[in-house]
């Protein structure tokens, strides 16, 4: 009985945390480590076809891919006001988040970047919506998938993305960019300006 009283609050606590998105927003930041050097085939096969594709260069392309999730709704009650309760709490505390892209950058057909936009926060933790595109390839990995391990303490928050991996010339530079260079500190010249 004494052993059920200590490990009831911990469940009570992880329970929880799981309904207002701290495990969703784990596994859309795994998901940013783990597809890295996934081939293009393997990420189609477990994410899907893309909503819409952009070649950069011969070596790079994007991939972007856009889920929505519907909020649930609750059922007010004379005495209870549900909704009014939760509305309040997701303008409180923030998270009614319900759409998310995500932009894969692919340098020589593999994954080298994965980012995520839109209003994609659960109330607590970030990116938690985003777990809907990745859902598929983090339930069923692909073999050229990276394993990322680590329990809760480990390489991934809820809290921010990783940070993004270095990237090859190839994926970040064309011929014309590669000519130019920024200028941030002139200000009588362009933010743009030929390499020296």
């Amino acid at each position: 009985m004494a052993s059920t009283l200590r490990i009831a609050p911990g469940a009570l606590a992880l329970l929880s945390l799981s309904g207002c998105g701290y495990f969703d927003s784990r596994e859309a930041h795994r998901a940013q480590i783990a597809m890295i050097g996934m081939t293009s085939n393997d990420l189609q096969a477990c994410a899907g076809l893309p909503s819409s594709t952009k070649v950069l260069n011969d070596t790079t392309q994007i991939y972007q891919y856009t889920a929505k999730m519907n909020l649930p709704t609750a059922s007010d009650s004379t005495i209870i006001p549900v909704q009014q309760i939760l509305n309040m709490t997701q303008v409180t505390l923030g998270g009614a988040g319900t759409t998310c892209t995500a932009v894969i950058r692919l340098d020589h057909e593999r994954v080298s970047e994965v980012h995520y936009a839109g209003d994609d926060d659960e109330i607590i933790g970030s990116d938690g919506i985003c777990s809907i595109i990745t859902r598929g390839c983090a339930r069923q990995p692909e073999a050229s998938m990276r394993k990322v391990s680590g329990g809760p303490f480990g390489p991934v928050s809820a809290f921010h993305s990783p940070r993004a991996p270095n990237q090859s010339t190839t994926a970040t530079y064309n011929k014309q960019s590669g000519e130019t260079v920024p200028n941030y500190t002139d200000k009588s010249e362009p933010v743009i300006v030929p390499r020296p």
